[in-house]
């Protein structure tokens, strides 16, 4: 059973789409990146997984719950972090781990100062004297505290420093490898490629990509150069239907490959080459497609 499965979920603003017919069957323990850029529909797929929205049509389900009726059932097994993160002022640490402690009905006091130290946050600081960097740190250990089965992070690196980043991805993945599952919503690319296992694309709404990240490094564009002995040869050679040619600079060809890179290395043999280089694969430029093609 997908911890988290979504069947034609469709969500309307009026006229305006927040998200359309958009069907994902996550498994257990998957560090799952949902990329978009802002206004693609990230938002509103969440609040629909945490029943904070109806859908209008299409069904959301999460751990075999359904995530409208039963969402108070589905709450107690998630930990949320949103985009828009707000606390109030006189939150404490300590305090907020009594607070959150109540509501939940178990005792979260040694697990969230566990956490607390691996964030480096002090506990008896008030929200309103936190920087940004601070109440996001705060943030992710409610969320952590009560090891939920289902970790729903919306932007949750926001503000946080290079170190603190790596703890995150480190804790992430420990609890990935135990079954737990991570929806890590953001509109950067590196951080999804640097973390996450299979990424969704979704612009306006629609359903642009789904793949691991193995797949979609095996779709992107490489970047290649190839130095040939003087200008006359680079000129008389023959184009490989796996390239691509962007400019003839002297006796050099910069090209994308569009092949895989061993049908250029098969052609490459034998032929009088002074050097070639295969850049590493372009997710950037990939990603970039995925958009202008659901537009």
């Amino acid at each position: 059973m997908p911890v988290i499965e979504t069947s034609n979920l469709t969500k309307f603003y009026g006229r305006r789409v927040g998200v359309s017919a958009l069907s994902l069957a996550i498994p257990a323990g998957q560090l799952f990146g949902f990329l978009g850029p802002n206004g693609a529909g990230k938002t509103t797929t969440i609040r629909l997984l945490l029943g904070l929205l109806r859908a209008n049509t299409g069904q959301a389900r999460v751990l075999g719950l359904d995530c409208w009726s039963a969402s108070h059932r589905v709450k107690a097994e998630i930990g949320y972090v949103p985009g828009d993160l707000r606390l109030y002022p006189w939150m404490t640490l300590r305090r907020s781990l009594w607070l959150v402690s109540r509501v939940r009905g178990r005792d979260l006091t040694t697990s969230g100062a566990n956490l607390a130290k691996l964030f480096d946050l002090e506990p008896d600081v008030p929200v309103r004297k936190m920087s940004r960097g601070m109440k996001q740190k705060l943030g992710l250990i409610l969320a952590m505290a009560h090891n939920p089965k289902l970790l729903i992070l919306d932007e949750p690196t926001t503000a946080l420093d290079p170190l603190v980043q790596y703890e995150l991805y480190q804790e992430l993945r420990r609890r990935a490898a135990t079954g737990v599952t991570v929806f890590f919503s953001s509109h950067t690319l590196s951080e999804v490629e640097s973390l996450c296992d299979r990424v969704v694309i979704i612009r306006q709404g629609v359903l642009a990509a789904d793949a691991t990240l193995a797949e979609l490094r095996a779709q992107a564009p490489r970047e290649v150069v190839i130095q040939w002995p003087d200008q006359q040869t680079c000129l008389q050679q023959p184009v490989p239907a796996c390239l691509e040619i962007s400019a003839r600079e002297g006796s050099s060809w910069k090209a994308s490959l569009t092949g895989r890179p061993q049908e250029l290395l098969t052609w490459s043999h034998n032929r009088a080459l002074e050097d070639i280089t295969i850049g590493a694969p372009d997710l950037e430029t990939l990603f970039r497609s995925f958009y202008q093609q659901s537009e």
